[in-house]
Parts: C-alpha cells; structure tokens; sequence
C-alpha cells in the first residue's frame, strides 16, 4: 500500500556520526521526498560537520541544532512536542528500513486498531547485510518497545508525559509504556515492518563506555520501580536484579558490572526525588494486568 491517509513525520536524533545518518538518510530518501511527509533532524551538538552536511544536501529536513549538548531523551521530547501530524516514526541514525514501503502498512494497521498507541518494529541487529526477510510471525501487544524503531500515534502521545530527561538515555521507553498503559493505550509489535539496526552488539560490549552504559540501565531500571511498581513489590525486584548482575557477571570475574551496581545505587540514591515527586504507580490489579502482557520484541533473527 503506497497510500498514506493522514501525513506522518519521521524523526531523528544524532550525534557525531555523520556517516551512519548517511546511510539512513539515503535508505528513507524516498520516503522524505514525499509530501505527505514530514522529516525532522536533531543535530545534538555534533562537531562532525552533521548540521551543514544536511543544510547542503537536505534542504526539505526541518533541522534542529544543540551548540551544546543537551541529550538524547532531550531532544526526543522536543522534537515529539513539536509534531504537527497524526503519526511520528522515531529511528535511530544508525538505523532504516528494509521493507521498502512501510508507511502504508503502519496506518493501515493504526487505522484497524484505535486504542492501539505505539507500535513496534521487527528490528535485525547486524552490520551484516540480510537476504532472509521471511518471518511467521504475527502482530501481538507488547509491554514495552524499542527505542532504535518505533511509531507514535500523536493523540497517545499527548495523553502521557513526556520521557524523563533525568533517566539520560537508558529506560525512557519503559516509562513510556507504563504510562501509555495507565492511560489504556496499548503497544503492538508490526512485523511485517523490518528494520536493520546497524550495530554489532558483541563490539559494543568490548567499547569503553559498557560500564557506564550498564550503571545507567541499572539505574533507569530502578528508578522505574519507584515511578511505578506499588512498594510492596519493590524489595524484591531490587534484590532480584541486583543477585542476578552479582550472579551472571560478577561472580563469574566480571568487576566493571560491579563497579556498575555500586555507582548505580548511589545513582538513583540521587534522583529519588524525583522519582517519587513523579510517582504515578499502578494498582495492585493494574500491576497484575501489565505483567501478563508479553514483554517486547527487542531483537529478531531470521528464521
């Protein structure tokens, strides 16, 4: 289906790395070239010559500029507050579709399901090129979603606040979603749209910043109990996730997850303010509910 009823914009956020905005600006090249829409760039205070490469080659892209750095979840905020169209697709720079024309299968599906707020994409996590794209896989509601490929419906969007800017990156998707769900919209997993996420995961682990990535999931991750769990589960979930980091990676010689769960206690020691100034807990049966939905689909190999 080529046909898109309603406009949608596509927003991304980039920092110094201007060669994989490249190659995702030259995969939705079609899709930015039509007037039904609407494509928006985040320049995060990029060095790289980012911001004068797109005003040169890419002059229909609305283009946001940070001379400093303001981060991720920032700038998503305000680009996700600054749409103008029914739907917005947020995709990472290092990421694009394979299938050629998902716009239509995206509305398409919106349009059947109204309560349906947010869904998520079938994401291939490689710098490998793919050649099998077939999945039997079906759409199903999910808890939460990945933040490299998703889409809003706008009015889902306006019903939640907006993504915590003092997580700094890590977590903001899940605070979404316990959001969304308290306000009864649901997420949905689409398949039948596929995106590569350029990215190699066990190179990632080998970076120099995997520790500091760890301490700030870990406190994300906590912080979100406080946000929204009822406390008379929080105890236990946070001796469960700190046992299973002692159990899968310190006790197995891995002192970088230790340092990661001690910085990322006094972390969150930090921001318990405002944890709690922004509480907006589930109820028991809430809590119950959530739980029983699937939990995202994060990464997909070929079958």
């Amino acid at each position: 289906m080529d046909f898109i009823k309603d406009s949608i914009s596509i927003l991304i956020s980039t920092k110094n790395r201007l060669e994989d905005l490249k190659k995702t600006l030259n995969n939705i090249n079609h899709l930015i070239g039509r007037n039904d829409v609407i494509c928006v760039i985040y320049d995060d205070g990029s060095t790289d010559g980012t911001s004068a490469y797109i005003s040169e080659y890419y002059p229909d892209i609305i283009l946001y500029i940070n001379i400093v750095s303001k981060g991720y979840i920032y700038c998503r905020n305000k680009m996700l507050n600054a749409v103008t169209t029914e739907f917005a697709i947020s995709v990472d720079d290092d990421a694009h579709f394979i299938t050629e024309n998902p716009l239509g299968l995206i509305t398409e599906f919106f349009d059947k399901n109204p309560r349906v707020g947010l869904l998520g994409f079938r994401v291939y996590w490689s710098k490998n090129e793919i050649f099998n794209h077939f999945t039997t896989e079906i759409p199903v509601r999910m808890q939460s979603f990945v933040g490299c490929a998703h889409v809003w419906r706008m009015q889902a969007w306006k019903d939640i606040a907006d993504y915590p800017e003092w997580f700094i990156f890590y977590g903001e998707e899940n605070f979404a979603s316990y959001e969304l769900f308290k306000q009864k919209w649901e997420i949905y997993y689409l398949p039948e749209v596929l995106v590569q996420h350029r990215v190699d995961l066990h190179e990632r682990k080998n970076k120099g910043d995997f520790g500091l990535r760890q301490r700030r999931s870990l406190c994300s991750g906590w912080s979100l109990f406080f946000l929204f769990i009822p406390f008379s589960k929080i105890p236990r979930l946070m001796a469960y996730t700190i046992w299973m980091q002692l159990k899968l990676k310190v006790f197995k010689g891995d002192i970088t997850a230790l340092k990661s769960i001690f910085l990322g206690l006094i972390d969150l020691a930090v921001k318990m303010p405002k944890n709690l100034t922004h509480r907006n807990a589930l109820t028991e049966k809430e809590y119950i509910a959530y739980k029983s939905i699937e939990e995202a689909k994060i990464y997909w190999k070929p079958e």
